[in-house]
This record gives C-alpha cells, structure tokens and sequence, in this order.
C-alpha cells in the first residue's frame, strides 16, 4: 500500500476506473453475444442487434476500453456473419 497521499488517490482513482471498464467491456460482451445468438437462430431482428453491437465496440473504442484496431476487426467480422446467412 502506498504512504504517500497522491498515491493513495491515485490507487482510489485506478480502481474506480478498473471497475468501471469491467461493467462497459461486460455489455460490450453482451451485445455481441446477443447477436450473434439472433444470427444463429435466423431472428429477423439480427440487423437491430449488429447495429447495437457496432454501437457498443465504438463507444468501447473512443472511450479505450479497446483498441481502435479490435473495434474494426470485430465490426468486420459480425458483419460478414450476417451477410452469410
């Protein structure tokens, strides 16, 4: 544990942001999930919930949950996913 005061805030602050991330990751997680699931199952509804997971991997990627790079690459690839069914 750190003594100085600075450090201690800065050990508060890291946590409060680690947790953060953990819960916008998870509904990143989720989103892409829930798609895919509709793209299994041939819901008529998939288009909606790739919109949905783009939404969620550009906010991840513009806030740096994620990298820029992994945004695309996902968006490339769930949106291939619907194109082939």
């Amino acid at each position: 544990m750190p003594i100085i005061e600075s450090a201690k805030k800065r050990v508060r602050v890291s946590e409060k942001k680690r947790a953060h991330n953990i819960v916008q990751k998870s509904a990143l997680k989720t989103a892409i999930k829930r798609f895919e699931t509709a793209v299994n199952e041939n819901d008529p509804n998939s288009e909606a919930y790739l919109k949905n997971a783009i939404k969620a991997l550009d906010k991840a990627a513009s806030k740096g949950i994620i990298h820029k790079n992994l945004a695309a690459r996902k968006k490339s690839r769930l949106t291939k996913k619907l194109v082939s069914i």
